[in-house]
């Protein structure tokens, strides 16, 4: 892979100035909402995806749409990766890394995983472009309101170039660590947890309406109480209705999942509630449910029972 010019290395000595024009490389449906917040914040986007018609839509809110993510990241101050996997990520990168200024700062927000991260981190040491691990937690909904929380690893050093980017996507930063990796970890714990509370909900409605008790219960009984949980709502809301429009794609958990059990094992911790989990959204996905919602995990459970047929 060709380097860039070895300017000074920024995020060292100089930290720069604050960025202004950011690059989105990959405008899915969380890319697509943190390009519009950045946009309603003032920042200059230049927007890539590989399936252009999923970028095009951006145009209309005044970002710069371009033909390859080296067109895009030239230019840009910071360059967020919002593709859907690890290989992509290398992918995309090992075309852009070259293209990038020297002062240019990438955040890494795709779930990629730890071995992925390590992989991304190597190949922007090679090319001497800053790298911050940058998952963002939330949906598309927190994503497109500018709400997401950012969860960060890496160098503090760049925190004052990359921060009003943050602050224009989410309403909370977590700095995880000063390592690449540490910001990823943190996301894998917190999706177990949004994957484990999705299918206990599931479960949980499944078998009220299979005991013949009407599941909205479920949700009206631990309602105020210590085991009240607001995402137990809005997914239960969604499994009664029957209504799986995709805010995190039930594929793109069922990743997750993966990415979680082979980071657990890494660290010795048990996988047996992973694999359970796993082995459910994957059995959704069979079922044809695999780019709906992650709610839609209650056909896993259900066959159809609650929320209409399946």
């Amino acid at each position: 892979m060709t380097s860039r010019p070895q300017a000074q290395r920024a995020g060292t000595e100089n930290p720069g100035p604050p960025a202004r024009t950011v690059a989105v490389l990959g405008t899915g449906t969380m890319g697509a909402g943190m390009a519009r917040s950045l946009l309603r914040n003032g920042f200059a986007v230049r927007a890539w995806n590989r399936t252009p018609s999923r970028a095009q839509p951006l145009a209309a809110d005044g970002a710069a749409v371009t033909g390859s993510p080296a067109e895009a990241v030239t230019g840009a101050d910071v360059v967020i990766t919002m593709v859907y996997d690890g290989e992509a990520v290398l992918q995309v990168m090992t075309e852009a890394a070259a293209a990038c200024s020297p002062a240019a700062v990438w955040l890494q927000s795709a779930t990629i995983g730890l071995a992925a991260t390590a992989q991304a981190t190597a190949l922007a040491e090679a090319a001497a472009l800053p790298m911050l691990d940058a998952p963002a937690l939330g949906t598309r909904e927190p994503a497109e309101q500018g709400k997401l929380v950012m969860l960060i690893g890496g160098p503090r050093s760049l925190q004052s170039r990359v921060q009003p980017v943050l602050d224009a996507m989410s309403t909370r930063t977590v700095w995880a660590g000063d390592l690449p990796g540490q910001g990823m970890a943190l996301k894998l714990a917190c999706n177990a947890w949004i994957a484990s509370i999705t299918a206990a909900t599931a479960q949980s409605l499944t078998l009220a309406s299979g005991l013949a008790v009407d599941p909205q219960l479920f949700l009206e009984a631990i309602s105020g109480g210590p085991s009240d949980c607001a995402y137990a709502h809005h997914k239960g809301a969604q499994m009664l209705a029957g209504d799986f429009t995709p805010s995190f794609g039930l594929d793109g958990a069922s990743k997750d999942v993966q990415l979680i059990t082979e980071a657990a094992a890494r660290a010795g911790a048990d996988t047996t509630l992973l694999a359970a989990l796993g082995e459910l959204y994957r059995a959704a996905s069979a079922q044809g449910y695999g780019k709906q919602d992650i709610a839609a995990v209650i056909r896993a459970f259900d066959r159809g029972l609650v929320g209409g047929p399946s």
